[in-house]
């Protein structure tokens, strides 16, 4: 939906990782990755945001990191003193509520019987965790990881995630199993919760 709003969706995916990561600076390679697209596109919608003033360029001397090669380096960074900044902020703030939203949609309705499903990790802005989803019950595992797949790409990042069966999940408990522990102790969101945990 807003990528109509911005007219590019190689540009909103753009916005989505700057802001990702607002303190972060990126070279254009490395965007292009990210992003999946080719980097002529990623070049041109840089020259337009900083026309716009929404991403300032920044040069680093990698002299000392490489021995060939350009000895300057151009990276691009959110310019947060922009007056676009805020409301930009808000909106692609939004823009992840609602892909959240329909992500969770999707995993209830075509996962399989769900008995718990918790979301960690990246989903409650927690980096490092060993799993930012956790899914209890009989699951399509299959059908999971379309989905996930399909939502790393609009998310813009890996969904580390993992399925158990009841059993196994009450057995993992019992013992006082440290990685659900982690996860449990972490700021978590129980969508749904038939275990009572």
């Amino acid at each position: 939906m807003l990528e109509q709003l911005f007219g590019s969706k190689t540009r909103f995916n753009l916005l989505k990782v700057l802001f990702r990561q607002a303190d972060n600076p990126f070279y254009v390679r490395e965007l292009a990755r990210l992003i999946d697209t080719q980097i002529n596109a990623i070049r041109r919608e840089l020259e337009l945001l900083l026309k716009l003033g929404i991403v300032k360029e920044e040069e680093v001397d990698t002299s000392e990191k490489t021995t060939q090669g350009a000895k300057l380096r151009k990276y691009y960074i959110l310019d947060k003193e922009s007056l676009l900044y805020p409301e930009l902020q808000a909106l692609l703030l939004k823009a992840k509520i609602l892909g959240e939203k329909e992500f969770i949609k999707e995993i209830t309705k075509r996962a399989g019987d769900i008995s718990l499903f918790l979301l960690t990790g990246k989903f409650t802005s927690r980096e490092g965790m060993s799993s930012d989803l956790l899914l209890v019950g009989k699951i399509k595992e299959r059908t999971l990881a379309k989905i996930i797949s399909q939502y790393e790409k609009d998310f813009g990042f890996e969904i580390m995630y993992t399925t158990m069966t009841d059993q196994e999940f009450k057995d993992r408990r019992h013992v006082m199993d440290k990685f659900l522990y982690s996860l449990f102790e972490a700021d978590n969101l129980k969508v749904i919760n038939k275990l009572n945990v």
